[in-house]
């Protein structure tokens, strides 16, 4: 993916483009391994493919033909690689403007397409445990992260609201009844009492299967008694993703597709086998066929699941239809999508598996603290108290009832940030005490380095909302200059976040500018002339500028994870 969708990187781009007869869209800008060679580099290889000459000699070439523009102050060759310094002044003025108008993420790069993204989608009748949260928050900073880049975003919630298990539970609640008023927890128990009668008890599975059918054919009561166990589900969860900011543009579930299940046999009866009394179809490649119908009549999630993406086709012709699920369902993600091409459906090459790994608990006092608790809301109300601790500790002064506005939001970003912030396939270890800290690559040290910029700000009086006025010539400090290009990494960032669905980029990212932010901010402790707030009021207002446009960038990539950004802590 090329690096110049920014007016900085496009002027690289051009200035190699110009002297080669190529387009500036086809050149890769990027910054070169170590700062003394320049700002940014762009290789010559396809270049000098072209033209039958060396890299080197065409890059050569390149440099000593180079004039100065607005945004490029030189450039050199090294090796293949042209290598430009950007004029710093120019280059803080657009940059820092750009941040303070929140443009620095280039929103026009999903014009015109749309992306379809199945995420969360907990079974109905049973809690969203804490194992729900990395489909959960993954797929919620996908959805910001594309919606952020232009793009047409739909956040599914494909319910599991269908199936044999939902037969077992309609069953237990005929045979045992359950005390009213009626909540998820009291449903979630009944399931665990019939599984563990099903032990001793082998009838009672075959009167689950029968009251799935009774589902499927549409059976008033028990249909009436199922609506009631969703609509109590709902409610639960709903609650829970309002803790997370997160909205569904589409809820869902499978019970939806339920109709259009023999339009689905019938379109792909010529590709049907029998087996064992059961309906599959046998793929290429595949060890074992897909199931669509078992013995007993009932429908399978992969059959539902065909009828839903023929749905989301045929209504959003998505670019890209993403299915956020653990990477325990690779296989019948594989099997699906060979199943929809097999079909003659083409568009199944838009489909992906987006997998995860596996969260683990992690450290003796994780363990202690959170006991056998193992539901969202449990987890978030525990690290809210650990937060609570930490800011009693480093801010005992902060008014109560600004903690107890940002202690929620600190400890539900602690967890949200230790999901992201391991690369999406890897395993985590979830350590409850390293998630809250300050110090070290947490949520926190990122909310606090946001708020440490509003204090700044709050400090001298002033908060820069533009560039009007600001003499950036007084931005001269090499340490400035790294903030700045740290900066301006954020927009390729969030591009190849997109691009690979994996906001453990962006993540990592805020904490190098966290990094970078403080090395600069300190230096003013050695050095008085360094500091933010110095007398010279030009040099002053230039450096809350830069502060400002860190603040804005914090509370952007904030944003596009799905975290608040708090003013104070």
């Amino acid at each position: 993916m090329p690096t110049h969708h920014t007016p900085v990187h496009l002027a690289a781009a051009q200035a190699v483009a110009a002297s080669a007869g190529v387009a500036a869209e086809d050149l890769k800008v990027e910054a070169p391994p170590r700062p003394e060679l320049g700002d940014l580099a762009v290789g010559c290889f396809t270049i000098a493919k072209a033209a039958k000459k060396s890299p080197a000699q065409v890059a050569t070439e390149i440099a000593a033909a180079f004039q100065p523009t607005e945004l490029l102050a030189s450039a050199t060759a090294a090796g293949p690689f042209v290598n430009f310094r950007l004029d710093r002044t120019q280059t803080f003025k657009w940059l820092i403007d750009s941040a303070l108008r929140g443009q620095l993420v280039p929103g026009a790069v999903g014009t015109g397409k749309t992306i379809c993204i199945d995420y969360s989608s907990p079974n109905i009748s049973k809690h969203l445990a804490y194992h729900h949260i990395r489909g959960t928050t993954i797929g919620h900073a996908l959805v910001q992260i594309f919606r952020a880049l232009g793009y047409k975003v739909v956040g599914i919630n494909f319910l599991g609201d269908w199936g044999t298990t939902h037969g077992m539970l309609l069953a237990a609640y005929n045979i045992w009844g359950a005390e009213e008023p009626l909540d998820i927890t009291k449903l979630n128990h009944l399931y665990v009492k019939f599984r563990d009668g099903m032990k001793t008890n082998p009838d009672l599975e075959q009167q689950g299967r029968l009251y799935f059918k009774k589902l499927e054919d549409g059976d008033p009561e028990v249909r009436a008694l199922w609506q009631r166990f969703r609509d109590i589900s709902w409610a639960e969860f709903e609650e829970v993703y309002k803790l997370l900011g997160i909205e569904f543009d589409e809820v869902r579930g499978e019970s939806a597709y339920e109709p259009d299940m023999p339009g689905v046999f019938k379109e792909l009866e010529h590709l049907i086998t029998e087996s064992e009394g059961a309906r599959v179809v046998e793929l290429e490649g595949e060890k074992n066929p897909i199931l669509l119908k078992t013995k007993d009549g009932t429908t399978l999630y992969a059959t539902r699941d065909v009828a839903a993406a023929k749905y989301r086709w045929n209504t959003f012709h998505p670019t890209r239809s993403l299915y956020v699920v653990d990477r325990g369902q690779a296989l019948h993600f594989r099997q699906l999508f060979k199943l929809l091409l097999k079909a003659g459906h083409s568009w199944a090459s838009v489909c992906e598996h987006v997998p995860y790994g596996l969260i683990r608990l992690g450290g003796k006092k994780t363990a202690t603290r959170l006991g056998g608790v193992m539901l969202m809301r449990d987890v978030f109300k525990v690290a809210e108290a650990e937060v609570r601790e930490v800011i009693a500790r480093v801010n005992p002064t902060l008014a109560p009832e600004i903690v107890d506005q940002v202690a929620p939001q600190i400890g539900i970003g602690a967890v949200v940030f230790a999901n992201l912030a391991t690369q999406r396939e890897k395993d985590i270890d979830f350590d409850l005490e390293k998630a809250v800290s300050l110090d070290g690559d947490s949520g926190p040290y990122i909310q606090y380095s946001h708020a440490r910029c509003a204090s700044i700000a709050r400090k001298a009086g002033e908060k820069v909302t533009s560039i009007e006025g600001i003499d950036f010539t007084k931005l001269g400090h090499d340490a400035e200059w790294e903030l700045a290009k740290k900066l301006l990494e954020l927009p390729e960032i969030v591009v190849r976040a997109a691009d690979n669905s994996e906001p453990h980029g962006v993540a990592h990212y805020l904490l190098q500018l966290a990094g970078e932010f403080s090395r600069w901010y300190t230096a003013g402790n050695g050095d008085p002339t360094l500091r933010v707030l110095v007398d010279d009021v030009p040099t002053r207002r230039a450096r809350l500028a830069l502060v400002a446009a860190v603040q804005a960038t914090f509370a952007t990539g904030l944003g596009l994870l799905g975290i608040a950004a708090p003013d104070q802590m």
